[in-house]
């Protein structure tokens, strides 16, 4: 099996998740190539003790100089993208970084650009969710042409974690780390990646965001001002004519980060949501038949076959697994299972974000060219 030598840059959550997926590589079957994780870095010392490797640093410009790290994982504020995601692109190393790759628009294309001028360098941005059995049915049904004339689509994510009024302000409640996308720019990437994927263009967009909560306590005491949109509901008209109902929330009760999608057609309705995450449920139609959903487990069946059994279920933790196996094995020569999210969608995305700030400032709907 060929070793891909990896470098971590940001040593958070995200950051621990991949090093963990990478301990876990032998509960995949039948791959070419596998991580090894041999750097980390990060601003803050501390945050690297939990990892280990034969090479830690707080400036991550010495990684990037190291010969024996093919490829990088970054997970940084928003605000540091441009700058950390084109240094590792210029490096010659491949990269896998988190959405929504740039702070902005203006980030957002000169990121694309660089990857354009190294057309050598593989570059994917993170999501899991699409690797769920669920979504991956449904994507497959999509390729299929199941649905017949579309008629509708509907997708989110929706997490409470900002309820709780007292929880201390983060740099993603802070417009100069997170960006003025706010909730957009940290979950949006996950509701759009499958309907851009599926070539549901997106000819306008109307949207309406809140911010809840103006104010959090801050670690240096007192209260500090949370500049940026808790909740964001965008909705779009698709280039095929059909609506697209799409919503970010921070500040949704009762939902613990979950991601759903539903597409209504005239032929088959399918709605799958990782709060109930061995079901699908689909509603095939036939003339003069009934209209009726139906529910079905479908159990462990991952684009990357596992050890793991068909009969258990698939949580976050297979989902972040099957993503890197995704990009591991494109790193390894291999057109892969189902492709990681492209810079050019997490592009896409910038530009119905950036639209619907303009919607929200103008109160109308703004077309997409």
């Amino acid at each position: 099996m060929k070793d891909i030598r990896f470098g971590i840059i940001g040593c958070g959550l995200m950051g621990r998740e991949f090093a963990s997926a990478a301990a876990r590589w032998k509960h995949l079957l039948g791959m070419e190539a596998r991580p090894i994780i041999t750097g980390v870095s990060d601003v803050n010392q501390s945050a690297m003790d939990w990892f280990e490797a034969p090479f830690f640093t707080t400036n991550y410009l010495e990684l990037l100089e190291r010969s024996d790290i093919d490829a990088v994982y970054v997970a940084v504020p928003h605000n540091l993208h441009k700058q950390i995601y084109c240094d590792v692109i210029r490096s010659g190393k491949h990269l896998l970084a988190e959405k929504p790759f740039g702070i902005d628009l203006a980030a957002a294309i000169r990121i694309v650009e660089c990857i354009e001028q190294h057309p050598a360098v593989i570059v994917r941005c993170s999501g899991e969710f699409p690797f769920f059995p669920g979504a991956q049915r449904i994507a497959q049904m999509v390729e299929k042409g199941t649905f017949g004339t579309i008629l509708e689509v509907r997708a989110g994510f929706c997490h409470s974690s900002d309820l709780d009024t007292s929880k201390p302000i983060n740099w993603k409640r802070q417009v100069a780390t997170c960006g003025e996308y706010g909730c957009m720019g940290d979950l949006g990437l996950h509701v759009v990646h499958l309907p851009i994927r599926f070539g549901f263009g997106f000819r306008n967009v109307r949207a309406i965001l809140s911010n809840i909560v103006p104010e959090r306590p801050s670690p240096k005491g007192g209260m500090a001002t949370c500049d940026t949109w808790d909740n964001a509901v965008l909705t779009c008209e698709s280039s095929q004519g059909f609506p697209m109902i799409l919503e970010t929330k921070r500040i949704s009760p009762g939902d613990m980060n979950t991601w759903y999608i539903r597409i209504i057609g005239t032929h088959n309705s399918a709605e799958f949501s990782t709060q109930y995450p061995k079901t699908l449920r689909t509603m095939p139609y036939e003339k003069g038949q009934c209209q009726a959903w139906k529910s079905e487990d479908v159990g462990y069946t991952s684009a990357y076959p596992t050890i793991t059994g068909s009969i258990f279920e698939f949580g976050f933790s297979d989902a972040i697994l099957q993503m890197w196996a995704s990009f591991v094995d494109e790193l390894a020569g291999n057109e892969p299972k189902f492709q990681c999210a492209t810079p050019k969608e997490a592009l896409q995305s910038h530009r119905i974000f950036t639209a619907a700030l303009e919607s929200q400032r103008t109160s109308q709907v703004v077309s997409l060219s």
